[in-house]
This record gives C-alpha cells, sequence and structure tokens, in this order.
C-alpha cells in the first residue's frame, strides 16, 4: 500500500500575513523567496496539529495567550547559524586595542559585554575564553560575566549546554581546547565550567520597545542580526545599542553589514567595528 502525504500549501496571502506579523514582532524582514522556506519550516507544525490551512496555523499562534505557541513559532522561522572564531579579525581587535583600552578605564573592575543574538554560544564562549586568557591571574579581581542573549529558546537549550563536535571546536587555539573543554568521547567536548559559568543566557526580543537593562555595556555584539532587518528597524535598534553604550564602548556587527554614516553617532572604527566617543 502507498502512503500519500499532502502537501498544505501555503498561499500568498497567507504569507504576507506571517511576513507582516514576523516583521512587526521580531524586525525580521521575510521577501518573497523564502515562502518555500517558510512552507517547510512550518508544514510539520501545521499538520502535527491537524490544521487544515496555513491561516488556521496562525490564528491559533497569535490567539494563544500562554504564548507558548508564538516561541515555538519564531523557534522555527529563525535560522540559528553560527560557528567558533566566526569573523576572526574582531577577536582579534578586541584583544590587541579594545581590552587594553578598557582595562585603564574601568575603575570598578566591572567589564559589561553583550552577545546579542547569541544563537547556539559559540560567540559568547569564544568572548569568555578570550577575556579569561587576557585577564590571566587578574580574571578573580574582575566582574566580567557575559550578557548572551537570543529570541530562540531551542538555540538558547543547545548555548547552555555548551556541548559541541569535535569538528566545531576545531578552529580554536590548540590551548583553549586543552584549557576550557573537557572531551566527551571521540565526537563531542563541553565547555568547562569556569567558562561556562562565565556567561549568563537569556530570552531577549530586540524589539522589545524598552531595553530595561541596569547597567551600560562597554562592549556589545551584534553580528549577522541586522541582516534580516530593514533600514528603519535597524536604525532604530542601532539608536537603542548606542543609549546603551559606555562611553567610548565598541559596536561590532557583521562584516556582510553596515552603518549608517550619516545617521548613526557611532563613530566608524574599521569595517564592522563602531566607537561611542
Amino acid at each position: 500500500m502507498e502512503l500519500v502525504i499532502s502537501l498544505i500549501k501555503l498561499t500568498e496571502k497567507e504569507f504576507k500575513q506571517i511576513a507582516d506579523y514576523v516583521k512587526a514582532n521580531y524586525g525580521i524582514q521575510l521577501k518573497e523567496e523564502k515562502m518555500a522556506l517558510v512552507t517547510g519550516r512550518l508544514h510539520g507544525l501545521v499538520t502535527q496539529h491537524d490544521f487544515k490551512s496555513f491561516s488556521e496555523y496562525f490564528d491559533y499562534v497569535v490567539n494563544d495567550k500562554t504564548g507558548e505557541a508564538a516561541i515555538t513559532f519564531i523557534n522555527k522561522i529563525t535560522t540559528n547559524h553560527t560557528y567558533f572564531m566566526r569573523e576572526p579579525e574582531h577577536f582579534y581587535y578586541l584583544r590587541d586595542k579594545v581590552l587594553p583600552h578598557l582595562m585603564n578605564e574601568i575603575p570598578n573592575r566591572d567589564l559589561r559585554i553583550w552577545s546579542a543574538g547569541c544563537s547556539s554560544g559559540e560567540e559568547p564562549y569564544t568572548l569568555a575564553m578570550l577575556i579569561d586568557e587576557y585577564l590571566g591571574a587578574e580574571k578573580k579581581n574582575w566582574d566580567a560575566k557575559i550578557l548572551a542573549t537570543d529570541i530562540s529558546l531551542k538555540a538558547l537549550d543547545e548555548a547552555k549546554k555548551g556541548i559541541y563536535s569535535n569538528k566545531d571546536i576545531a578552529p580554536l587555539p590548540a590551548h583553549w581546547k586543552l584549557n576550557y573543554f573537557t572531551k566527551i568521547d571521540s565526537e563531542t567536548s563541553a565547555v568547562g565550567d569556569s567558562i561556562k559559568n562565565e556567561v549568563v543566557f537569556r530570552r531577549f526580543n530586540l524589539m522589545n520597545q524598552t531595553f530595561s537593562f541596569k547597567k551600560k555595556f562597554h562592549v556589545i555584539f551584534c553580528r549577522n542580526v541586522m541582516i534580516y532587518f530593514n533600514n528603519e528597524t535597524k536604525h532604530e535598534l542601532v539608536s537603542k545599542f548606542y543609549g546603551l553604550t559606555e562611553q567610548g564602548g565598541y559596536l561590532f556587527i557583521g562584516h556582510a553589514e553596515s552603518l549608517n554614516r550619516e545617521l548613526t553617532k557611532f563613530k566608524f572604527i574599521m569595517p564592522a567595528v563602531y566607537r561611542k566617543e
């Protein structure tokens, strides 16, 4: 007997409804060429709940008072692709230029760094290892925890586990792999507690109207996140970042991204690196 699986089609009207909702609530711009991708990622949820159309599923998402349906929805929509030492120039610049400057400028030894859109944790863990090595014996005298946020609970769960394939951690310096990871088996390794304890993971939507952080940050990493935003949304977010950055602090964005220098208050330092002066 042949098993026939019927594919529920996503209409253009339904796609526009979903795209408008995603843009309004999460700032992500879904263009028409993403219709097939959206269909593939959401189809399982539509059939799982026995909905007859994407419209029925969408109504379920927006009317779910618990918010759980919306979380599951955005977890499916968002792409969480990252890896260790991505765009390594940023980490070298942080080590060689930013940290030496900040060490002399922070009187209370309270270094505040935010990894916004941290995905599965590679970026904040890399930052934690870099800072641990840089501070060395002085580390015990510093509060240098890193705030790592993402909108995807699935990505955050993976990040908190801190377990990666040995292939994933291959780009890291050999002494980092030796000092900061515990080998689980021939295929995987885990981030050690000394580094894991330096990263605080939180779910956070960059489209929130207000960013209610108690203190400003010396460094903000928000790389390859704004590539999905339109210019207006990006400008509003960067303005919020500026307000949350300490004087003399830095903003790192992805190399595929850029800021409008006529609109932003941040000063261009080098490709994808900006400073508040």
